[in-house]
């Protein structure tokens, strides 16, 4: 199945107007070069890709210390991800995170100095005591977001490992030594009822039991050099390591799946590249046949993992690799892909630099771009996010915090926003539909246009990203029939998520320069 690519994408400095009132913000659109044409959107509820599972971020690695924090400070920043509440106006008052990643860590934090990772803040604490008693105390600022987001309606969770405990590797660290994989041969089924206990563990004492397990992360990378935690795994390691894990899961009779392999790079999915026994995983594990099949076995999810790292940019290589990716996981009965961690790395072919904090419009456009190609090219049904709150001066946060392990300044940034104009409305269970521009987009429109349609409250949700210097006007189609929505949302240089007045029957939709927009209405 094809799917409806509309691009090219140029990414393009952030729009400054000037104190706009957000809900004139739509209006005024003709104010700032609107083009005399309105262009067309054919939106045909009747052609179906695929369901949405969930949207997400992980606490990694700053809630173990923003947890606990003022409790005012951290609870508004649990309302910022979580909260599908509205406040005066009908605005937002958080992005509606529909799943929530917590990091199972390997006990480098108990380690101290000794772990060998120099930045505590990337150190994570394990249940499993030095001494092999389980303590439940452990990663108590984590498990205060774990019941921050069940309290706001999350009800999707996710365990993830970046390492095995330190107890279960070979060097006796949580990264990796000479590029080898750092989980002792004589320590799978240790780990495996690790992992289990954990699951038992968390659902006895936080009331919350993960739906999904991520027992390893990134493995094509190497992991020696003490930046995190983390350990590179072989494709026949990661399958023995999920057989004793699947076999842990069904003996304590534990509903949760495994999620395999959140690959570095989606390419990794797709072929050997350059790791001759750590890629081509869709196939080392969901092709029958293969030595390390395992989508056979009843606790594996049927859902490759894969991160959209070094394959953004430049735009023509970002959708020509995502619809491989999503016509190899066509071919696999039963299978669906989730893009299960991004934030903005590198250059990106000149496009993006990660480096240096930027709280504005312009990292939000491309990381809606990103969301966008994931969505509408890859087929993925589910978006996740790495780090949801950072104390870094890079563009891996939704939220930037100090530096300071007890309390500080937290800041909320654009990409927050941006995400939410996909995660506050497109709800798990919505099936993507065919939204196409009936013209030939050119450069100039910097136009890219997606539609989901909701089965538990019969609405329809269509989101704009507009990258250009000028608005734009859309007349939108529901088959033969205009559609105008009921409800929009704008995130731009001057808004977030705001509530924006509905358009006049028989009027375009405006959409205004470098924004993300988000039209919610009946289906009809």
């Amino acid at each position: 199945m094809k799917n409806n690519v509309i691009w090219p994408f140029r990414l393009v400095p952030a729009y400054c107007s000037g104190a706009w009132v957000a809900a004139l913000l739509l209006r005024a659109a003709t104010a700032h070069g609107q083009s005399s044409t309105a262009t067309t959107v054919a939106i045909d509820p009747a052609k179906t890709y695929q369901t949405i599972d969930n949207f997400s971020a992980s606490d990694a690695w700053s809630c173990q210390f923003v947890g606990q924090w003022p409790e005012a400070k951290k609870n508004a920043m649990a309302d910022w991800l979580f909260s599908t509440e509205v406040g005066p106006g009908g605005q937002p008052k958080g992005i509606g995170l529909s799943m929530w990643r917590f990091n199972i860590g390997a006990g480098s934090a108990q380690q101290g100095e000794q772990s060998g990772i120099k930045d505590e803040w990337r150190r994570a604490e394990s249940f499993l005591r030095a001494d092999n008693i389980y303590d439940w105390t452990k990663q108590a600022g984590q498990v205060w977001f774990l019941k921050a987001a069940q309290q706001r309606g999350v009800r999707q969770f996710l365990g993830f490992l970046n390492s095995p405990p330190v107890q279960y590797t070979v060097n006796g660290k949580a990264y990796a030594t000479d590029a080898k994989t750092n989980l002792a041969p004589e320590h799978y089924a240790d780990a495996a009822t690790y992992m289990a206990k954990v699951v038992e563990g968390v659902k006895q004492t936080a009331g919350i039991t993960f739906d999904y397990l991520s027992p390893v992360n990134e493995p094509q990378w190497d992991w020696s050099d003490g930046g995190q935690e983390g350990t590179p795994f072989r494709n026949a390691e990661i399958a023995g390591l999920t057989k004793a894990l699947n076999a842990q899961l069904v003996q304590q009779n534990l509903p949760t799946k495994i999620l395999l392999t959140e690959a570095g790079k989606l390419n990794y999915l797709l072929a050997t590249e350059d790791k001759p026994e750590r890629g081509d995983q869709i196939d080392a594990f969901f092709k029958p046949g293969s030595p390390t099949y395992v989508g056979n076995l009843p606790r594996v999810a049927g859902v490759i993992a894969g991160h959209s790292y070094f394959t953004t940019s430049p735009y023509p290589q970002a959708v020509a690799v995502r619809q491989q990716l999503a016509d190899k996981v066509q071919q696999m009965q039963g299978l669906r892909y989730w893009q299960s961690e991004y934030c903005i790395l590198g250059d990106n072919a000149g496009e993006i630099n990660g480096n240096k904090r930027d709280l504005g419009i312009g990292p939000a456009l491309y990381l809606a771009r990103t969301i966008h190609n994931d969505l509408v090219v890859a087929n993925a049904a589910a978006w996740q996010w790495w780090v949801a709150i950072s104390p870094y001066d890079y563009k891996d946060g939704l939220i930037y915090i100090d530096h300071n392990k007890t309390d500080g300044a937290y800041h909320d940034s654009k990409m927050l926003w941006a995400l939410g104009n996909y995660s506050r409305f497109v709800r798990p269970g919505a099936v993507r539909v065919a939204a196409q521009l009936a013209q030939k987009a050119t450069p100039e429109q910097q136009l890219l246009v997606s539609a989901y349609r909701d089965a538990a409250s019969k609405q329809l949700v269509v989101v704009v990203v507009n990258s250009g210097n000028e608005a734009a006007a859309l007349n939108l189609q529901l088959g033969k029939k205009p559609w105008l929505p009921e409800r929009t949302y704008i995130t731009s240089a001057t808004a977030n998520l705001a509530p924006t007045p509905a358009p006049r029957a028989k009027q375009p939709v405006r959409v205004a320069p470098q924004s993300i927009t988000t039209l919610v209405g009946n289906l009809r």
